[in-house]
């Protein structure tokens, strides 16, 4: 298994800080914007985001996490059951912009799932896709990220291994794993 280094965590802390940057130009105030990162690794990336604009913008935007297991359109296609987890949204995202945050846009199932999910929650005004890595040339659906760190041209045989300091590895980095 070959494994090459995209992301060291330097190079992820100045592209959050970009990230963050971006959004705060299209969003300024956030009065009217949330956060939704989806389950599982997304949330750890919207934790990150949400912290640093704290910081940056001196605003605290509320933040949820959604699980889109339910709402996959591959959900009774798989050989094991997909094992669901926790969906937290203390809001209504009635009339809301929401910001959508994974970590790897890879075929766009899990982002239609999520579009899905959301409407539980009320009818947002607008929504964005934040994502970490943009896996270019592999969407099943034509959909794209409004916010990229980084684009990454890929081949199936290959995957992205998100490995966060807040899922408990001792740095952040991300890498492109050529599969055996």
């Amino acid at each position: 298994m070959q494994k090459k280094l995209i992301f060291d965590s330097d190079l992820l802390d100045i592209t959050l800080g970009r990230l963050c940057e971006q959004l705060i130009e299209n969003h300024s105030s956030f009065e009217n914007c949330v956060i939704l990162g989806l389950q599982p690794r997304g949330i750890y990336l919207a934790e990150m985001i949400q912290k640093k604009l704290k910081k940056l913008s001196k605003k605290d935007i509320p933040i949820g996490f959604l699980d889109t297991t339910f709402y996959r359109d591959d959900f009774r296609r798989r050989d094991t059951p997909a094992k669901a987890s926790e969906t937290k949204v203390p809001f209504v995202i009635e009339g809301k912009d929401v910001v959508l945050i994974d970590d790897v846009l890879y075929t766009g199932r899990t982002v239609r799932a999520a579009l899905d999910a959301m409407i539980a929650f009320g009818r947002p005004s607008k929504v964005e896709l934040l994502v970490l890595v943009d896996r270019t040339n592999t969407r099943d659906l034509p959909i794209s990220a409004d916010y990229v760190g980084k684009f990454v041209n890929t081949l199936e045989s290959q995957r992205v291994l998100v490995e966060l300091q807040a899922q408990g590895y001792k740095q952040n980095r991300i890498w492109l794993i050529d599969k055996e």
